[in-house]
């Protein structure tokens, strides 16, 4: 299980909008590893998520959402292996089976790549995620000194 700590930025009805901490790279190699150029390339734009409760949430709580990780390994295989293989299996058939010219079967490859694109882009969108609140945890209140204390 992959958990993740949001905070409620907003409600509408009984719909949520959670938003992640943001985290920083490790920041123990001074800037040179790839996370921190990926976060300095494509920025560090908030990105709500929303999410239905059957309880009342107010803003400003933080929740603890878990996601099963073996959702993960389908969709690192539907989008990285499919267009792989498929790629791999077009240009094979294109060598062997037709005996086709070499340029044709770099069409082929290139043809099989765009095919297991298209089906992983379907498979993932009709892959559903199994989101589990873990925790809700309570807005605590502010402590202030009382005079005379």
């Amino acid at each position: 299980m992959i958990e993740q700590t949001l905070t409620v930025v907003s409600i509408t009805g009984t719909t949520a909008y959670l938003e992640a901490q943001q985290k920083k790279a490790c920041e123990g190699c001074n800037g040179r590893c790839g996370s921190q150029v990926f976060g300095k390339l494509f920025g560090t734009a908030k990105r709500t998520f929303p999410y239905q409760f059957d309880t009342p949430v107010q803003v400003g709580q933080k929740i603890t959402l878990a996601l099963d990780d073996s959702h993960m390994v389908k969709h690192a295989f539907a989008v990285y292996m499919l267009p792989l293989l498929l790629s791999m299996l077009f240009a094979l058939l294109a060598s062997e089976l037709f005996k086709a010219a070499e340029w044709i079967q770099i069409i082929s490859a290139v043809g099989g790549g765009i095919t297991g694109f298209g089906i992983a882009k379907s498979r993932v969108k009709s892959l559903k995620h199994d989101i589990k609140v873990i925790k809700i945890h309570p807005i605590s209140l502010p402590l202030t000194q009382i005079d005379g204390d």
